[in-house]
């Protein structure tokens, strides 16, 4: 069975950088690090071929706008006779953090108009990963919000969350979703230096270095040392 890894957004230079968007910037990523093949007007969106470590794949960016997807998703699935276990979606999420990522199996659409889309035309069992954009506090501010472009500030976690992605999307394509969170992990939040010494072990140090040498003698040693 093919493959098919799908970013939302919605098509054209005006949309390109909004946060609706990002999930076509990490199917982007994708295509880049991983040399993929030409991008090619097919199934109602643009797809590009290649492959993650073994796994033939199939990436996908629908161009029927954002509550349209579903129909474009359909296609691919139904030409390439795809179970939906073959389907992971990549997708901006209001409810987590920028630069935050987390990966899902399944579950509700949450309001998100792309994931609604598919849930109509296929149904809910497919995977999903969920890349954070943050909250604008209230629910009345979501459609703006979504569609307006990242701050200048955004950049440098855009950057790293993406090559995260991009660096995991091999275990992804595997099915190993653990190993692709690990993956953006180590892009995200890097593990301290292991010769890094911890506040308490430097506490300790200073209090040795400062303490009286003589407190470590027994009292006839120290009585002893009066007198020398």
């Amino acid at each position: 069975m093919q493959k098919i890894f799908v970013g939302l957004g919605n098509p054209g230079a005006k949309y390109a950088n909004n946060r609706h968007n990002i999930g076509f910037m990490a199917i982007d990523r994708i295509a880049l690090d991983h040399e993929f093949g030409p991008w090619r007007s097919k199934f109602q969106g643009m797809i590009s071929e290649g492959r993650l470590g073994t796994d033939r794949v199939l990436l996908l960016k629908p161009e029927t706008f954002m509550n349209l997807s579903g129909q474009s998703v359909a296609a691919a699935l139904k030409f390439y006779k795809s179970n939906i276990s073959d389907l992971t979606v990549f997708h901006d999420e209001l409810d987590l953090v920028p630069g935050k990522c987390r990966f899902k199996t399944g579950g509700g659409h949450a309001g998100h108009n792309g994931l609604r889309s598919i849930h109509m035309h296929l149904n809910a069992e497919y995977d999903r990963v969920r890349i954070g954009i943050g909250h604008p506090g209230h629910k009345d501010a979501v459609a703006g919000y979504v569609l307006h472009d990242f701050s200048k500030t955004d950049h440098n976690w855009i950057d790293n969350l993406l090559t995260g992605i991009s660096s995991g999307a091999p275990k992804l394509a595997q099915g190993e979703s653990g190993k692709f969170m690990n993956a953006v992990a180590l892009r995200t939040a890097p593990p301290r230096s292991s010769i890094t010494k911890s506040p308490k072990m430097k506490l300790k140090k200073s209090v040795e270095s400062t303490s009286d040498p003589q407190k470590k003698l027994t009292p006839l040693q120290q009585l002893a040392a009066k007198f020398r």
